[in-house]
């Protein structure tokens, strides 16, 4: 058993990195050529170009990594049904969970290293890239302060921050508005200071200037050079509103970020449903190897045509899996469905698809041996037995 599955598993992980190496090339040569001209006008070096492709390759190869395990066994099963292996292996009594057990084993173990690579490796390397692209290909200047993307803030309570600009390191926050509300939600004072500054101590208001609007109509009018500032963000948290983007970030750094945004009464659909999608999305390798083994087992009797229909399958079910992954994490991001809904939406989609077919194969295979138990002799076979046996009682001897 041990030499069957080292056999079985050895097949598959060399089909595997085929199928992988074959579109990892596909998808870099597409993107270099996109890029490419635009890199050319900047007079780019070709260590820088070079750089940044590599860093760009965990990304890519988490994004292939689902259609190229689907692909694989598709096309190893198929294989293995062609040289009637599998037929061999049943016969001698190993079971079909038995036989797909090397594709599970290769489909949890890829999970686990698409989820390493999606927690730390590929927001790091992202990031990385983004700089080499920024600084050293298209060789701009970073900004000095960035208009805020998400420019409101909560405080608790009654109090709202607005924030004009962010710094680069998002240290310093410019041209910053207090509003506070009775709990009628009127306007009772409004401060406004040049900036607010990250220290050990919290963040400061600096420059500003707090107008409190009376019950009796009147405005009094107060200057204050400091003042601290009960904000629960810390800097890093700042860097990520320049543009909003997860994908650099670690799945820890989201995590933390999310928990310091509830603390200040601040919920980010977009935020939590990223997050849950970079936990799911690697599951997605054992859920394609499970859909892959059904379909293989659906069409173990075509001939010839396994690799184009292999193939065929393989883009079919990748094509619908990113439709419905898209569909709800956009739906999640904008508020439409939970967020943890959102990123296993199309993991339970397809796994459940996955089962349906694996069990309509145990059905049909329990009926196929019910059918031959209740009728153990065919009625062509015991015709051809009958005219064999008529023809060696009537033939004459051999020699005679």
């Amino acid at each position: 058993m041990n030499i069957l599955f080292r056999y079985m598993l050895r097949e598959y992980v060399k089909i595997f990195g085929m199928c992988f190496a074959g579109l990892m090339t596909i998808y870099l040569v597409i993107d270099f050529f996109e890029k490419v001209r635009r890199f050319l006008r900047y007079d780019a070096h070709a260590l820088d170009v070079l750089a940044y492709f590599v860093l760009k390759m965990p990304a890519i190869s988490y994004q292939i990594a689902p259609l190229a395990v689907l692909m694989a066994t598709l096309l190893t099963i198929g294989l293995l049904s062609r040289s009637h292996e599998i037929t061999a292996m049943r016969s001698c009594g190993i079971s079909l969970y038995w036989i797909t057990s090397p594709f599970l084993f290769l489909g949890t173990v890829l999970a686990m290293v698409l989820f390493l690579f999606s927690s730390t490796v590929i927001p790091l390397a992202l990031a990385k890239a983004e700089q080499i692209k920024t600084t050293r290909i298209e060789k701009r200047e970073l900004p000095v302060s960035v208009k805020a993307a998400q420019p409101w803030v909560s405080l608790g309570g009654q109090t709202l921050m607005n924030i004009d600009t962010i710094d680069p390191g998002g240290a310093v926050l410019r041209k910053i508005r207090l509003y506070r509300l009775s709990p009628t939600f009127e306007l009772e004072q409004i401060a406004e200071a040049q900036r607010a500054v990250y220290s050990p101590q919290g963040w400061v208001l600096e420059d500003g200037i707090r107008r409190s609007f009376r019950q009796d109509g009147t405005v009094s009018v107060n200057s204050f050079q400091t003042e601290p500032l009960p904000l629960a963000q810390i800097p890093d948290d700042f860097t990520t509103w320049l543009e909003l983007d997860s994908e650099t970030m670690t799945l820890p750094e989201i995590r933390a970020y999310v928990d310091r945004l509830h603390l200040g009464g601040t919920i980010l659909p977009r935020l939590l449903t990223d997050y849950y999608g970079r936990i799911a999305f690697p599951c997605v390798t054992f859920i394609m190897v499970v859909v892959g083994i059904a379909l293989s087992l659906r069409r173990t009797g075509v001939r010839g045509s396994g690799m184009a229909m292999g193939i065929g399958q393989a883009m079919a079910v990748g094509f619908f899996y990113w439709s419905t992954h898209s569909v709800a994490i956009a739906l999640g991001r904008g508020g439409a469905l939970a967020p943890m809904l959102a990123g296993w939406m199309a993991n339970l989609v397809f796994l459940t698809f996955g089962f349906y077919l694996l069990l309509k194969v145990r059905y049909c295979e329990a009926r196929e041996i019910v059918r031959q138990r209740r009728s153990p002799f065919d009625s062509r076979s015991i015709a051809r037995e009958c005219l064999m046996l008529t023809a060696l009682t009537v033939a004459p001897p051999y020699g005679k």
